[in-house]
């Protein structure tokens, strides 16, 4: 893999490695020409780069193809300035992806991009059923300049997405792709206890386990230490192929691929499949007047994740139900799990859960717990342009996006928590199975008339678009409570014990159904202005109407003016040697209608659609006569979040040996979500409302050098990093009693926890600051201070290089993040012996604990009084800074005459590696997640790969 970056910032694109040539022409003319590099804008407009006046960063289709990440995103991280992408879960085909463009735009509503593919709105947030072999490019628009032109979605930022299309005048060509990889569970710097560890910890505690009964001759000599990481983890292997064809003829060019997937994840029961299928054809009248282009994308996929994955708010915690548990809290002096199944374990050791957790998670990963998502989609679209007059064309693009999720989620009759709760309500038929279906429809039309002409030394582009959207979105679910283990099949429906009205309250089943409709609508006009091509401005206006608010607050304007100027062009400039010098300046606003967070996977048009209205619920009133009671108080005052953006850009090109972009910007949010209290005579707590006001400032920048350009030899090294902090101007509802709060003046979700000095060597006991920054053993929440500590990164960024040397080649690339802190709890569990005593492994570092013979230590006493008082203490806040060599890529491409011989015409084979070794001082398995707390993360994978491309 040759990773290529096409970086734009503020509308420019830089090639890292070879520039695109044009195609030669049919006379005799022997050298080749370099075709002008293309900017892609909103609506699938374009220009070049030196008419550019966005900030946006373009990545080329090298940085996709062959990586053994399932969605585009993971691939996207480190690639572009201002972007910051964090992978949530290593869990195969997971959701769960952060990504902010310029910081977080605001609290309580959505601060997700709109993602643009072949030129019309996704509503997607997750890619998992999107090949990435099949992207040709992926765009990041930034500035105002940039989004404004799609007004109401894109207050968090666009990325667009370009998918592959043959060539005009190309010969037949099929490629084959294979590619196996290995992926393995990360290390933690935990330093769990070994067997005889942990029973030291017990004994020396005394309070509780298996320790405190054993002497210490039979711990030094105990025989039983299992590895739980070996029981729970795997090696997972995944296996990529993909087949494609493109062909290109006078007027018309197609492209189509075939992909499959098979991924297993590196905890035991996760797993992704997925089978894509992309035809995409273009073409043109022979008088060229005429433009066309029909795509069509489909995917299938299945994944098997844990429970925790869609069910974190509830088993996140939970050291019974959540198998992440598995590997680090499993107490190692028991032997591994050696039951047929949960009802045989049942019958040997009886309904104390809690004393056998290791088997209760080991029962629910062999089965015992099943959580299966599939998703079937469609995207498609259609468009044309037609030029009426050489300067003045329509054109139109249609499409639709159809996603149906269904999840099959089951308690297996024969698993031991079934069993246990069916033992304990005293019922003969335990277990619980839910089936669920999604459906997500989206329709996108957007119709433009542009005039495009010029006069002299002047050229002006003016187009109007219409864009009309249209949202259906319909759930329903089931769940049947009490299985019968005989005949129960995991989602064959078979096994249901019936409802009996003689025990109403026993094998009832629940039903549950949901139908939204969305839509939006918006008028558009863009003017382009250049001038001798020294001298640009550009403007936007849209109207923007949206279905989520009340009629008088339905409909807004966004704005944007840009102007730019080519220094490189004038005069003075002429033995400068700089290919490019261009400064631009731009301001504008956007429209958040995004009114809440989106949870995973969930479609952010569909949060939310009653926001504004004031719901009655029938009820039964007095005498049992009919009734209405208040079911949600509504604001008929709602209107969209107001951003607005200031950014000053400087792009450069110095002989093509130094090139790079400088941006600073400003992005102020007004009118933001936030909830304010009510009365509690309404019956409900508080109400969402625009009532708050936030400001991100930051600058972005990258700089490459292209350090050897020869036809035998090439290499070039880039760095890119953007620096952005937030600022709450005002909110009406702070609160500031939690440990991770919103404060005005100061940065969003910073921590608001009292300061752990350290142990009293004399004691043993932990030891604080109060308030008033004197010594403490016993804090309390008063003495809780803003530590001006968020868990979001100022400092994001990636640097590497792309070489090679007569067929060799070696791409590597680093991602780095800095200056966010996040809350290791599960290090807290891990260090409080209280967890030891309940049969909970922990860290060997409490063997180096205080005592009378052991005072020179940072571990307090196993037995302090204030054991506990640490939860809202800085004890365990820790940086999630790292530097993540993120991706390693080696190998050889043959050469045409090294294959004259054989039935194809190219070859390439190659070995990488993804998140292959990570510097951080964070002592969990990952510090990318953006989260409050350290539980509930399935961390990231480390993978390598072996795989071959093939050409014939």
């Amino acid at each position: 893999m040759n990773v290529k970056l096409k970086v734009l910032s503020v509308g420019v694109i830089f090639f890292i490695a070879n520039s695109l040539q044009a195609q030669r022409k049919r006379d005799t003319l022997s050298s080749e020409q370099k075709i002008e590099e293309v900017v892609i804008l909103g609506y699938s407009k374009t220009t070049t780069k030196a008419k550019a006046t966005v900030a946006s960063t373009t990545v080329s289709a090298e940085n996709f193809e062959n990586r053994p990440n399932i969605s585009f995103l993971s691939s996207l991280q480190g690639a572009a300035p201002g972007v910051q992408i964090n992978q949530s879960s290593g869990s195969p085909g997971s959701g769960r992806t952060t990504v902010l463009i310029r910081g977080l735009s605001s609290l309580s509503a959505s601060s997700d991009p709109l993602y643009i593919i072949d030129g019309l709105a996704t509503s997607g947030s997750e890619f998992r059923n999107l090949n990435a072999n099949d992207i040709e490019s992926a765009s990041v628009l930034r500035d105002a300049a940039a989004t404004s032109v799609y007004g109401s979605r894109a207050a968090g930022g666009v990325i667009i997405i370009t998918t592959k299309s043959g060539r005009y005048k190309s010969p037949l060509k099929f490629s084959y792709d294979a590619q196996t990889s290995f992926s393995s569970y990360p290390d933690s710097k935990y330093n769990p206890a070994n067997a005889k560890q942990f029973l030291q910890v017990q004994k020396n505690f005394g309070a509780g386990g298996l320790g405190t009964t054993l002497t210490q001759d039979q711990i030094n000599n105990y025989a039983i230490d299992t590895d739980w990481n070996r029981e729970f983890f795997r090696v997972g292997v995944t296996q990529q192929h993909n087949v494609g064809i493109t062909v290109g003829g006078e007027n018309s060019r197609f492209f189509s691929s075939l992909g499959y997937l098979n991924s297993e994840g590196a905890i035991k029961s996760t797993d992704f499949q997925r089978f894509t299928f992309r035809n995409n054809l273009n073409g043109k009248s022979k008088d060229g007047k005429f433009e066309y282009g029909v795509n069509l994308g489909l995917g299938y996929s299945k994944r098997n994740q844990l429970d925790e994955e869609e069910n974190s708010a509830n088993i996140s915690s939970n050291s019974l139900q959540n198998v992440l548990f598995g590997g680090i809290l499993s107490d190692p002096s028991m032997k591994p799990y050696y039951f047929s199944n949960g009802q045989d374990m049942y019958n040997q050791l009886g309904g104390n859960s809690a004393a056998f957790r290791p088997y209760v998670l080991y029962d629910n990963v062999k089965g015992g717990v099943r959580n299966r998502y599939t998703q079937t989609s469609v995207t498609s679209n259609i468009n044309g342009k037609y030029k009426l007059t050489p300067w003045l064309s329509v054109g139109n693009r249609t499409g639709l996006e159809f996603k149906e999720n269904d999840r099959i989620f089951a308690r297996d009759p024969r698993g031991y928590l079934s069993v246990v709760v069916a033992a304990n309500a005293g019922i003969q038929f335990g277990g619980s199975e839910t089936q669920s279906n999604i459906k997500d429809f989206t329709f996108n039309s957007v119709t433009d008339l542009t005039f495009n002409k010029a006069f002299g030394k002047h050229s002006v582009t003016a187009s109007v678009f219409f864009d009309y959207l249209k949202a259906h979105y319909m759930s329903k679910s089931f769940t049947q409570n009490g299985l019968n283990p005989l005949n129960w099949s995991f989602g064959a429906g078979t096994g249901y014990i019936p409802f009996n009205q003689a025990t109403p309250t026993i094998y009832n089943p629940s039903v549950g159904a949901l139908k939204i409709n969305a839509g939006t609508l918006a008028y558009v006009a863009t003017l382009d202005y250049d001038y001798d091509g020294k001298y640009g401005v550009t403007g936007t206006l849209r109207r923007d109407g949206s279905y989520r608010f009340s009629p008088e607050n339905r409909w807004d304007n966004f704005y944007a003016v840009a102007a730019r100027w080519n220094i490189d062009q004038e005069d003075f400039m002429t033995d400068s040697n700089f290919k490019l010098l261009k400064l631009r300046v731009s301001r504008g606003t956007q429209g958040n209608q995004n009114v809440g967070q989106a949870a995973n996977n969930t479609n952010l048009l569909f949060l939310n659609p009653t926001l504004a209205l004031t719901i009655d619920a029938s009820n039964t009133g007095y005498q049992n006569l009919p009734g209405y009671t208040l079911s949600a108080l509504g604001n008929s005052g709602h209107r969209w979040e107001q951003i607005t953006q200031t950014n000053v850009g400087l792009d450069y090109n110095y002989k093509n040996i130094i090139e790079g972009t400088v941006d600073l910007y400003e992005k102020s949010t007004s009118d933001m979500y936030t909830n304010i209290n009510l009365s509690g005579t309404t019956g409900q707590q508080t109400l969402l409302g625009n009532f708050g006001k936030m400001k991100n400032r930051g600058v972005e920048a990258l700089i490459k050098a292209n350090i050897f350009n020869k036809p035998d030899y090439k290499l070039s090294v880039y760095v890119n990093g953007s620096y952005n902090r937030n600022k709450i101007i005002d909110m009406s509802n702070q609160d500031l009693s939690g440990d991770n709060v919103n404060a005005i003046g100061q940065v969003a979700a910073q921590w608001n926890l009292y300061h752990y000095v350290g142990v009293n060597s004399a004691t043993g006991e932990q030891q604080f600051l109060d308030v008033n920054g004197n010594i403490t053993e016993a804090p309390t929440s008063n003495d809780r201070k803003l530590t001006g500590k968020s868990i979001y990164a100022p400092y994001t960024g990636g640097f590497g290089l792309n070489a090679n040397y007569s067929g060799f080649f070696a791409d590597v690339m680093f991602t780095f993040q800095a200056g966010a802190w996040s809350y290791d709890n599960l290090y807290s569990w891990m260090m409080n012996p209280n967890y030891a005593a309940n049969g909970l492994n922990v860290s060997s570092d409490l063997l180096n604990s205080w005592t009378p013979t052991n005072t020179n230590t940072d571990i307090p006493n196993l037995k302090a009084v204030n054991i506990g008082s640490s939860g809202s203490s800085d004890r365990f806040l820790y940086k999630t800074d790292f530097i993540r060599l993120k991706n390693v890529s080696v190998g050889y491409a043959f050469t045409k005459q090294q294959l004259q011989n054989l039935p194809i015409k190219g070859l390439k084979i190659f070995a990488q590696a993804e998140n292959l070794y990570t510097w951080t001082n964070w002592k969990g398995f990952d510090p990318e997640p953006v989260r409050t707390y350290s539980l509930g993360i399935y961390p990231n994978s480390k993978t390598i790969s072996v795989g071959a491309n093939v050409e014939f």
